[in-house]
């Protein structure tokens, strides 16, 4: 603007100047602006000097000779994009209506309580609340810098999906201590639901530990018909005689393809981000409270796509008039389930 008001300045004062001063004039601006041609590969011409040049390219008829610095097409093609704006902008639709400024804040509020949620984890709480919020309107509201995108999750494709309801699935993964000694935890998982049925810890794992393990997590209710495991070693004839005695087939996965016991990795990927990442653990029986702490949340509090946002156990969804939103902590804080109080 400051350069557009001394150019027109100096028209004034050209106005009143002879022909011969005006002849020398433009002989020393033109010397000048051919030093700065020859120097400045591409000059910067800010916004104001553009309309500058389309207004001048409308008022004047031979306002393409005194152009220097810039090609008369570089003049038209600033003008078919500042008229494509201006119909851009006034054709532009209202777009969605503006968030609750309590709901926006409800955002703000469980991403910062809970750093390792994800924009659909925030979208499915906001559900069992009664706030039905798209997932991109949920990561316009977190707070900045939002978490990456996960990667997506693993299908198995397979005739097990067929006969979720009477399959579990085992495995076992081993956690460092703080004195570095291994701990392994060994879970059972039911694909009908994603349910963990048991969960335990030991440091010395062996066949007729992980057979009481089975005896344990099925009980008098539940009778599934296949078990999917892996082929480590710590399944021995032990454990192979206690399940067929349980009249239960096992479904043994082909050596080193983990994705074929994709449910039963997945929740160890789940278990491993959300708690064993974010804690120090001092001991098989700090390990197996923080574990039973977690699968309690898991089962009762966490919602699933794959459940229609729903939970492992189930999970009444609260209307907005039931009261006012209250935090209530999972996991030493770690994780929170939002409801209302009456």
């Amino acid at each position: 603007m400051r350069a557009l008001l001394q150019a027109i300045l100096g028209a004034l004062r050209a106005s009143l100047r002879t022909r011969a001063q005006l002849v020398a004039e433009n002989l020393l601006l033109r010397q000048q602006l051919a030093i700065l041609c020859r120097t400045t590969s591409r000059p910067r011409v800010r916004p104001v000097d553009r309309a500058f040049w389309v207004v001048a390219s409308r008022l004047f008829a031979r306002w393409a000779d005194a152009l220097a610095i810039v090609r008369p097409e570089t003049v038209i093609a600033w003008r078919r994009r500042g008229f494509a704006r201006w119909w851009a902008r006034k054709s532009r639709p209202p777009g969605r209506p503006p968030l609750a400024p309590e709901i926006a804040h409800l955002i703000g509020r469980m991403a910062r309580e809970n750093p390792l949620w994800s924009r659909r984890r925030i979208g499915s709480e906001l559900a069992m609340l009664g706030h039905f919020v798209d997932k991109g309107t949920v990561a316009k509201y977190m707070p900045k810098p939002a978490r990456p995108p996960r990667r997506p999750s693993q299908n198995w494709k397979t005739f097990l999906r067929n006969h979720l309801v009477e399959t579990i699935a085992i495995d076992f993964l081993t956690v460092p201590t703080v004195t570095f000694n291994i701990v392994y935890v060994f879970l059972v998982l039911s694909l009908e639901r994603r349910r963990v049925l048991h969960v335990d810890v030991t440091a010395h794992p062996h066949s007729g530990w992980a057979a009481q393990q089975i005896v344990e997590a099925i009980g008098a209710d539940f009778a599934p018909a296949y078990l999917i495991r892996d082929r480590d070693r710590i399944y021995g004839a032990a454990f192979d005689a206690r399940v067929d005695h349980l009249g239960i087939k096992q479904v043994k996965i082909a050596p080193r393809r983990p994705w074929q016991n994709g449910y039963a990795e997945r929740w160890v990927g789940t278990l491993r981000r959300e708690l064993l990442d974010h804690v120090i653990v001092l001991g098989e029986r700090h390990l197996l409270r923080l574990v039973r702490q977690y699968v309690a949340y898991y089962n009762a509090d966490r919602p699933h796509a794959s459940l229609d946002w729903d939970t492992p156990i189930g999970r009444r969804m609260e209307a907005p008039a039931a009261g006012d939103i209250i935090a209530l902590p999972r996991v030493g804080g770690l994780h929170h389930r939002y409801a209302r109080a009456a």
